[in-house]
């Protein structure tokens, strides 16, 4: 087994009273797809916002290939390697394919028309635009200068996914990417999945579709109450049983 390119060790998060996340560990090896599984209130949206640096936990270390690190913002956790993709999806719908995988990453062009003029260098982000898709194995945006305002659902989450494999040189965190999607584009994503978890990234999917889990997961981290319920694998248990451990009905036995 490789060394953990993401850890989280006791992480504890309050708001107020309310507990966010218990004492809540989490062990991502490259290569690999982590699901995190729960309730509403189990700390999902609470622990992925820890891992990315949009908050900061009151106690416990995160690690990256085994180096703490403090994130204090989503750009400390970019830098560091790991790439979020919210159920928001942070795309810009006015804006073309390749212009979004490169948003906020813009290439400028070379000598006093860059960094004088502050001016684009287009071609080379269509450029570079396209071969990450192809790397990632996505046949579905055929046309790099087409707005994302008129790709489907399922094409607009390849763009956000796209641009997290492309920048997410460590781990991609994907939540809910499958949410409100047809079969046909659950399955593009699902591949999508498959394909960063080939190409050596550590994968974090936070999903409520168990089918979806079970069907490209390697383990499923089930959190219950802001807390660890257990951790499990497709091969070792089956959706009842992930479902009872997160419903609380059973406890999981070591």
């Amino acid at each position: 087994m490789t060394s953990p390119v993401l850890e989280a060790k006791g992480l504890v998060k309050l708001y107020g009273r309310v507990v966010g996340l218990d004492d809540v560990d989490l062990t991502l090896h490259p290569g690999e797809v982590l699901a995190v599984i729960g309730d509403n209130g189990a700390g999902k949206s609470t622990l992925i916002k820890c891992l990315s640096g949009a908050l900061i936990p009151d106690k416990g270390g995160i690690l990256v290939n085994g180096a703490e690190v403090q994130f204090k913002r989503p750009q400390d956790a970019r830098d560091a390697g790991i790439e979020t993709v919210y159920q928001t999806l942070a795309v810009a719908p006015a804006l073309d394919v390749a212009s979004n995988l490169f948003l906020a990453r813009e290439i400028r062009r070379k000598g006093p028309l860059g960094s004088v003029l502050r001016m684009l260098d287009i071609g080379e982000m269509e450029r570079q635009a396209t071969d990450h898709i192809k790397r990632l194995g996505i046949n579905t945006l055929q046309n790099i200068g087409q707005a994302v305002e008129t790709l489907s659902g399922g094409q607009r989450q390849a763009v956000a996914v796209a641009r997290a494999g492309a920048f997410g040189g460590k781990v991609v965190i994907l939540d809910e990417p499958t949410a409100a999607l047809g079969v046909r584009e659950t399955g593009q994503v699902l591949k999508l999945v498959r394909d960063l978890r080939e190409q050596g990234l550590g994968v974090i999917l936070i999903s409520h579709d168990m089918p979806n889990v079970f069907e490209v997961a390697d383990r499923i981290q089930v959190q219950r109450l802001g807390r660890v319920a257990g951790v499990i694998t497709p091969k070792t248990h089956t959706m009842e049983d992930a479902v009872a451990i997160m419903t609380g009905a059973r406890k999981l036995v070591e």
